[in-house]
């Protein structure tokens, strides 16, 4: 595993573990995004939903999570088919539970509704922010 430090970004991720040896490969997926993280990004990001800022492709102990909302401390994964069974299930289920421990929020959503139904996507985003809020870890 790679050198694990604090978070530096803000009071808000200052107690997250930050794995620095993966920045660069977070730099690489933050220009090689699919289609669904692109267009969920043009909504989320300039604090479009509720005033809330958004990073994309963060990195969250050893892992880079797709979007995350330091103040809701909310993560947001794109799924794409592959996600919902076999190895990439127990991957993302061990991922998860990592995250919660950390007082994190995991909201995954398809890459078909983020495609399909945006307005739908950033209403449950909205939603979870708001419950966020309302029921804190």
């Amino acid at each position: 595993m790679g050198e694990m430090k604090e978070g530096f970004d803000s009071p808000m991720t200052r107690d997250i573990p930050y794995n620095k040896n993966l920045v660069p490969y977070s730099r690489n997926l933050r220009l090689n995004t699919t289609d669904a993280e692109r267009h969920l990004w043009a909504k989320l990001r300039l604090r479009q939903i509720k005033g809330y800022r958004f990073n994309r492709q963060k990195i969250i102990g050893n892992y880079i999570v797709d979007f995350f909302c330091p103040k809701a401390k909310l993560v947001i994964e794109v799924d794409g088919s592959q996600h919902s069974v076999g190895k990439a299930a127990q991957v993302d289920k061990v991922r998860d539970e990592f995250l919660n421990k950390l007082g994190l929020r995991v909201l995954r959503i398809t890459d078909t509704d983020v495609l399909k139904n945006i307005e739908g996507v950033t209403e449950k985003i909205s939603e979870s922010i708001m419950d966020r809020s309302k029921n804190p870890p």
